[in-house]
């Protein structure tokens, strides 16, 4: 299992240097015909859930961010929390990125913003009983979802 890990711009320079390698590393595929590189190229616009949540969690939603990657909303039933993470599908050189997380009443958002080199995130909230909105950026665009992923309403006592 490959885990990423989000690097600021302050440490980014290791990261650029390796992927400055694997850029001009010639490409496995090179010599493939041109309408199957294009089927590839789709496959790895959408990003894989990387774990960032951590333990328990699992994918209840995601959204994909254009070829750039994919926001996941993640849910642990053993702490109640839901959790986004948001990937980019080809890790790089550090760009703006975000991942957020909130319900509307009372109005609660958490947030992860700055340069990073494959995700933002994770952020946590616990929205028992709550619709949650949840977005991802990555460089300029952005994708989610509101008022999704409701929890079970508990019923009011009169």
């Amino acid at each position: 299992m490959t885990t990423l890990r989000r690097v600021s711009a302050i440490g980014a320079t290791a990261a650029a240097l390796t992927c400055a390698a694997a850029v001009l590393a010639p490409a496995a595929g090179a010599a493939e015909p041109a309408a199957h590189r294009t089927d590839t190229t789709t496959k790895a616009a959408a990003a894989k859930y990387n774990g960032a949540c951590g333990k328990g969690y699992s994918v209840v939603n995601s959204a994909q961010i254009g070829t750039k990657g994919t926001v996941f909303l993640t849910y642990s039933s053993a702490t109640g929390k839901n959790c986004v993470v948001t990937v980019r599908a080809t890790p790089g050189a550090a760009v703006h990125m975000t991942a957020s997380l909130g319900f509307a009443s009372p109005t609660t958002t958490v947030t992860d913003t700055g340069y990073y080199t494959s995700y933002a995130g994770p952020v946590y909230l616990d929205a028992r009983g709550l619709c949650v909105t949840w977005r991802g950026e990555i460089a300029g665009e952005v994708a989610g979802k509101d008022g999704t992923n409701c929890g079970k309403l508990a019923a009011r006592q009169h």
